[in-house]
């Protein structure tokens, strides 16, 4: 399964405070479906990898989203989320295409709800470097 999200709209319709916070919400939100993902941001910047979801920059940020959509929807089963009407026309009936609001609706609900002290033993003996190198690791960098 593939995802494709158009950065703006859920950034915007879900309050995060940063795109990063964005990313590693989503990264977080496709690992644990077992697909990948890309989230496609309008401007420039530098594209990367965050686990399974890939960061994309395009000055046509629709432009991009509609034709990763149209290359994978014949091998994979590919999910849309964007706000704009447009995107989610010519997106293919192929697709499931959903808005950010639902989607992030979805998410909201299926958060772990875990109580803050129930984190892992292992987490808390970590040195603070550590920690910083895992990140970076995580991240790709």
């Amino acid at each position: 399964m593939l995802f494709v999200f158009d950065g703006s709209n859920v950034l915007h319709e879900g309050g995060f405070a940063s795109r990063e916070e964005l990313v590693d919400r989503l990264a977080g939100f496709v690992a644990l479906e077992g697909a990948r993902g890309y989230v496609v941001f309008d401007g420039v910047g530098d594209d990367s990898v965050v686990g399974p979801l890939e960061v994309r920059f395009a000055e046509h940020a629709d432009d991009l989203i509609e034709r990763l959509a149209a290359e994978h929807r014949a091998r994979e089963a590919v999910t849309v989320v964007s706000s704009d009407r447009a995107i989610r026309t010519t997106a293919g009936q192929e697709t499931r295409r959903i808005s950010a609001k639902t989607f992030l609706r979805d998410l909201r609900e299926t958060r772990p709800t875990a109580p803050p002290q129930a984190r892992s033993k292992v987490e808390d003996s970590l040195d603070e470097e550590t920690r910083r190198r895992l990140e970076a690791w995580r991240r790709g960098y």
